[in-house]
């Protein structure tokens, strides 16, 4: 965890805004926080601690107590904003106490709730609220540091005054301390439940009787009918023989039910004999059944067979044929694409001859071929005719370009004309706008050092009047309570007078007979004295003289609260002035010349604000105007630049103008000898090109079309060779006969079906005993069921009076093992009982096997401290050159229990005494080291949570020089791995070892922070 800035409003001592730059007081490593005695040193730590947990310290945090500062503005809320990085998370927390706030409306003031906000900062959104609740911001605070309110105090704060104490106390009071810190409750709860499983097991042995008394009663709703045979239990809980009694009345039951399961089981076999039969006889029935109904359905399937054999006959001669005339579908088949084709290229041949000329409709491809060859050699000539021509375009294209260059050039040329006319006046304003601005600049410093002392002057008037009305109320208070002491003063004097009047009545009341008198010395009391009406005793004017006392105390305390508010109205009175009035003034301030008023100071801020806000203003444009001109003199050189520019270019476009006109005369004489007729070149190349291509076509599509018409011969003369040898006298024929592959594969589908068919029925036909079943009377399988069925009932009867027998004889057996059990658990839980109370003892200090009367949570706490003594061993010995070393003791000290002795060894001398017994010096750097020790452990507990800013509060004026520079070098080894300590002092001679602190200044209205960096 590490603190980067704090902010403090109203808190306190401090009664305006103060902040804490711990990045920077951190920069070395190790800084000073000093201060005068009061100045509130400690209360930046309250800060700290109050923005993490909303609240100060414990010691600090007394009932009724205020955060709030006194010499705060009443309209100056009170605020703690602390930034800082935890669990590698930036975040800032503000919180503000519950304060009084004056009323929107009206006069008075109402409590405001007290407040506090969460924010994260993310590199990419930076920062973002979080939480505005109480109770998540705390438990997200605490998760992140791992510490509570008091851990944290103690391991960051390091309060030495504690340690101290913590060195010189007992061991309840150091038990206390380590309880808060380390949460040794769960220990204390272990000893509460030994203590509960105690008071358990007691009740475990008192119920065991009663337990074994309800197990008997439910042995005898098992039981039954048995259980009626049986002799009742006549035994109570408690006596002796109550256990036996219940063993032997179970054995009988158990008995008695064996013998009627016996009788059950022997019924069931019976049963189970006749059901077999019925079973055997249903099987045969329904078998001959079966076999006379299978021949039944195959003498029906013969039948139908034969009915359908005349189909399955002609479907075999169809699927013959087809496959006859599968044998000439190919050379049908290329007799149809054959067609196709020829079809095909005739078209293609009529659509080319329509596009040739009339005299070319019937020439051959040899002719056609021949004028292709000659186009294309006149075509092959055009070539330099056309470079020519492209050339003569861009030649054009050229002049054009330049004639735009041209123009664009003049456009320019007058533009800057234009432009350059106005130079003069342009320049000069800009020039006056910054001698403008740089006035305004200077009025502006003027202004600005008037206007910070008007603003103290009309904050000083401000108090000053509302410090007018407290000086007439606190001259009022002191009035009353003149006039309160004075009547006191003359109350208790006339108490005193009447009381000395009746003095001898008092004394003679303190007579004893045979005694001497306290003023004559005489045994003997004639005539003692009596009291008179009125009397007044000790008592009474003892009152008056206290009444009169405080009534002094309170005109003394009047006396002084009018002298402070005077005091302070003077100092914001003399604020208030200037030096004139300064001079001038004499008397009281209340009653003399009053000085300006609010209104007179606010009109004079007013006034200078809009002044040096309209200078401010006009300063501003001092860089703007400047960066105008610079704008300007740079657009003046790039205009001439320019106009110089276009005036070369117009003399270089003259001579290119006219190279071109000599190159395009050239050309134009040999285009106009190559086109002829044509518009163009290219025009009279694309129709030599559109001949060649219909030439082209038209010879490809003469041989296309002959060779089609060849092929077309070829695919006859085969088709009528393979009809032949299929046996069909024409193409024709075969062509009607063929079926496609679904068609023959319905007719295989149809032709298998039937034969499978023939080949079952004969299967079932050779069948001989469906034969001779068929022979036998008509099977009856329904009386055969009857008869079962009746079998099958009485089965289940017998079946269920065994199961019911034997979960009887299981119930008994089962309840009989259960009460047996219990009968021997009954010794062991009386073991039990007598181990967990002598475990209860030991953990609360109580058994004498516990020799030192430790409690378990004590004993914890011991194992802390000897981790705590081990931690601040480490640095106590730096501190004193090797000489001192804490150890844990465990010993016992009178009659107290032990566990939290801590001693102290002395290696010069060898002995082992009490923390109690070192010096102030000693003591101070021992409580330094505990504290780091303490520091250590409780951190690792918390999860190893680094703190990389700790505070160490004050002591440091006991030390010897040489004492003070070792504790500054372990103080100072705990920089490493980037860690800042703070140290809280007043002590002088740590300003000059230690150059980087942070002052807390007292100051009249309110405590102050300075920074003082290297």
């Amino acid at each position: 965890m590490r603190l980067h800035r704090l902010s403090i409003t109203a808190f306190g001592p401090f009664g305006a805004t103060q902040e804490v730059d711990f990045d920077a007081l951190s920069s070395a490593g190790l800084f000073l926080l000093h201060g005068p005695t009061g100045a509130g040193k400690t209360s930046v730590l309250d800060a700290v601690c109050f923005a993490l947990y909303g609240a100060v310290p414990g010691a600090r945090q007394s009932p009724g107590a205020s955060l709030r500062s006194d010499h705060a503005p009443v309209d100056l809320p009170t605020e703690v904003q602390l930034e800082l990085t935890v669990g590698g998370r930036r975040l800032e927390v503000t919180r503000s106490p519950a304060q009084p706030r004056p009323k929107k409306r009206g006069d008075g003031f109402t409590m405001e709730k007290a407040q506090s906000r969460l924010r994260g900062y993310d590199p990419e959104r930076g920062w973002h609220a979080l939480s505005k609740s109480h109770q998540e911001i705390g438990e997200e605070l605490t998760q992140l540091i791992g510490m509570s309110r008091d851990q944290f105090c103690q391991v960051v704060l390091l309060p030495q005054g504690d340690f101290a104490r913590f060195l010189r106390s007992d061991a309840e009071a150091r038990g206390k301390l380590l309880g808060r810190l380390f949460d040794t409750r769960r220990f204390a709860a272990v000893e509460e439940r030994l203590a509960e499983l105690r008071r358990g097991a007691e009740a475990k042995v008192t119920a065991a009787d009663e337990r074994i008394l309800a197990l008997a009663q439910r042995i005898a709703q098992a039981a039954g009918p048995a259980g009626a045979e049986a002799t009742p239990i006549a035994a109570r809980p408690g006596e002796p023989g109550l256990a036996a009694a219940v063993l032997e009345w179970a054995a009988i039951a158990r008995s008695t039910a064996r013998e009627r399961l016996g009788i059950a089981d022997r019924v069931v076999a019976w049963a189970e004999g006749r059901q077999r039969e019925a079973r055997h006889a249903l099987d045969a029935v329904r078998e001959l059944a079966r076999l006379q109904q299978r021949y039944e359905e195959t003498r029906l399937r013969s039948a139908a067979l034969e009915e359908r054999r005349p189909e399955h006959d002609r479907c075999q001669e169809e699927l013959e044929r087809a496959r006859k005339a599968d044998r000439v579908a190919p050379a049908l088949e290329l007799r149809e694409d054959a067609e196709r084709a020829h079809r095909r290229a005739a078209d293609a041949l009529g659509r080319a001859r329509a596009q040739l000329p009339p005299d070319l409709a019937d020439a051959g491809p040899d002719q056609l071929a021949e004028l292709e060859r000659r186009f294309r050699q006149e075509l092959g000539g055009l070539e330099s005719a056309r470079r020519a021509e492209a050339r003569s375009t861009e030649i054009d294209e050229e002049r054009d370009r330049l004639e735009r260059e041209s123009r664009a050039d003049d456009a320019t040329v007058r533009d800057t004309e234009v432009w350059l006319a106005g130079w003069d006046t342009v320049h000069t304003g800009l020039r006056e706008s910054i001698a403008t601005a740089q006035e305004a600049a200077t009025r502006a410093e003027q202004l600005a050092g008037l206007l910070a002392p008007a603003r103290r002057r009309l904050e000083a008037a401000r108090r000053r009047d509302t410090l007018a009305a407290e000086v007439r109320a606190a001259r009022e208070e002191l009035a009353g309570a003149r006039e309160r002491a004075l009547a006191a003063h003359e109350t208790w004097l006339g108490l005193r007078e009447r009381r000395l009047r009746d003095i001898a009545a008092e004394l003679a009341a303190g007579l004893v007979d045979g005694a001497p008198c306290t003023v004559c010395g005489s045994a003997e009391h004639p005539a003692p004295a009596t009291e008179g009406d009125g009397h007044v005793d000790r008592a009474t004017e003892e009152e008056a003289l206290d009444a009169h006392r405080g009534a002094e105390r309170t005109r003394t305390h009047a006396e002084q609260a009018l002298g402070l508010v005077r005091e302070r109205h003077a100092t914001a009175d003399a604020e208030a002035r200037d030096e004139q009035d300064r001079d001038a003034e004499t008397g009281d301030p209340v009653v003399a010349d009053p000085g300006p008023s609010v209104e007179e100071l606010r009109d004079t801020v007013d006034r200078l604000t809009a002044e040096h806000a309209e200078a401010h203003r006009l300063a501003a444009g001092t860089h703007a105007a400047r960066e105008a001109l610079d704008a300007a003199e740079r657009e003046h050189a790039g205009r001439l630049a320019l106009r110089q520019e276009a005036e070369r270019r117009a003399a270089a476009r003259t001579s290119r103008r006219e190279a071109l006109d000599r190159e395009q005369g050239a050309l134009h004489d040999e285009l106009t000898a190559v086109r002829g007729e044509s518009g163009s070149v290219a025009a009279y190349a694309d129709r030599l090109t559109r001949r060649v291509e219909l030439l082209a076509e038209a010879a490809e599509a003469v041989r296309t079309e002959q060779d089609a018409a060849q092929r077309r011969k070829e695919a006859d003369d085969r088709l009528s060779d393979a009809a032949f040898r299929a046996g069909f006298d024409t193409p024709e024929a075969a062509a009607a006969t063929l079926l496609d592959a679904a068609a023959q594969r319905d007719l295989q589908h149809r032709i298998d079906a039937w034969q499978a068919e023939a080949a079952a029925v004969a299967d079932r036909r050779a069948e001989r005993d469906a034969r001779e079943a068929a022979e036998r009377p008509a099977a009856q399988p329904s009386v055969a069921q009857g008869e079962f069925e009746t079998a099958e009932w009485l089965l289940r009867e017998a079946s269920s009076a065994l199961a019911a027998a034997d979960e009887r004889c299981g119930e008994l057996t089962r309840l009989s093992r259960q009460a047996a059990d219990e009968i021997r658990r009954l010794g062991p839980v009386r073991q039990e009982y007598e181990r967990i109370a002598r475990l209860a003892g030991l953990a609360a200090g109580t058994s004498a096997d516990n020799e030192r009367k430790m409690r378990l949570e004590a004993y914890v706490l011991a194992a802390r401290l000897e981790q705590v003594a081990a931690a601040a061993t480490a640095r106590l010995q730096r501190m004193s050159s090797g000489r001192y070393t804490l150890v844990h003791s465990d010993a016992r000290t009178g009659g107290r229990r032990a566990g939290l002795g801590l001693h102290v060894v002395d290696a010069w001398t060898g002995s082992e005494r009490d923390t109690a017994t070192l010096s102030g010096g000693e003591t101070f750097f021992a409580s330094l080291a505990l504290a780091l020790g303490l520091a250590d452990v409780v951190t690792e507990e918390a999860g190893g949570v680094r703190l990389d800013t700790l505070f160490i509060d004050e002591g440091f004026g006991s030390l010897d020089d040489q004492t003070l520079d070792e504790v500054l070098d372990v103080l100072d080894s705990l920089r490493e791995r980037d860690r800042s300590v703070g140290i809280v002092s007043h002590v002088a001679d740590l300003r000059r070892r230690i150059p980087v602190r942070l002052e807390v200044v007292k100051e009249r209205q309110g405590s102050s922070v300075r920074h003082r960096l290297v």
